[in-house]
């Protein structure tokens, strides 16, 4: 049975329109875990578990492309300012004793760092989650992101809705909307949200970057 089930969403995953999300509901997190091992390292679509629903979606070009500049983009402005950073990319965060488990499109150690010392192998159910997820929204995701990096623990999710980048901090009261990250202090939501304009239409990804990077340490 489990195989027949893990093999039903590897079907559905390889008709899946990008940017278009397909929600299960009742799923149990055996499911979801058997999902992840037929999965294995290929990067075929963002799996969102919640509590017994689970939100798959193929990811398209385009939304690659903004989460790949990203990501180039804090690198190279951290290698400038020395900030200590490592990124795990899209590695999937997930605990069994919240029922909870998303793979964002970038997340980052900085505060953290430390805890996890030189080790490349986490297992989140014990090692602590990232300092920073990023979180690039282009259609409308069927179930809220925000919830589910709650109970992961995230100290900062970045959330693109396509048009705006909203950094968001984790309080006693849930996430709340912040101007600048407590984490990377040289990203602002306002200078992010025009980085993710101006990527729309590139005239050259090199330069742009520079032109950005170069912005970010003169601030």
């Amino acid at each position: 049975m489990a195989t027949a089930t893990a093999a039903k969403y590897l079907e559905i995953i390889e008709q899946l329109v990008p940017e278009t999300p397909v929600v299960f509901h009742n799923v149990s997190w055996e499911e979801y875990e058997q999902l992840h091992e037929a999965i294995g390292e290929r990067p075929v679509a963002h799996i969102s578990f919640d509590s017994g629903t689970m939100e798959i979606m193929s990811i398209s070009t385009e939304h690659g492309y903004f989460a790949g500049m990203l990501s180039s983009l804090i690198r190279l402005a951290v290698m400038r300012l020395n900030i200590r950073l490592r990124s795990f990319g899209s590695a999937t965060i997930s605990k069994k004793d919240v029922l909870a488990g998303k793979e964002p499109d970038g997340c980052y150690y900085l505060k953290s760092l430390a805890l996890i010392g030189s080790r490349i192998d986490l297992n989140f159910e014990h090692d602590p989650p990232p300092d920073i997820a990023i979180e690039l929204d282009f259609s409308g995701s069927a179930i809220p992101k925000l919830p589910i990096y709650q109970r992961l623990g995230l100290a900062e999710v970045w959330l693109y809705d396509g048009d705006e980048m909203t950094i968001y901090r984790l309080s006693a009261q849930g996430y709340e909307s912040i101007a600048r990250s407590l984490e990377l202090p040289c990203f602002t939501g306002e200078l992010l949200t025009e980085f993710m304009r101006a990527i729309q239409s590139p005239d050259d990804d090199n330069q742009l970057l520079k032109d950005y990077v170069e912005r970010i340490v003169r601030t």
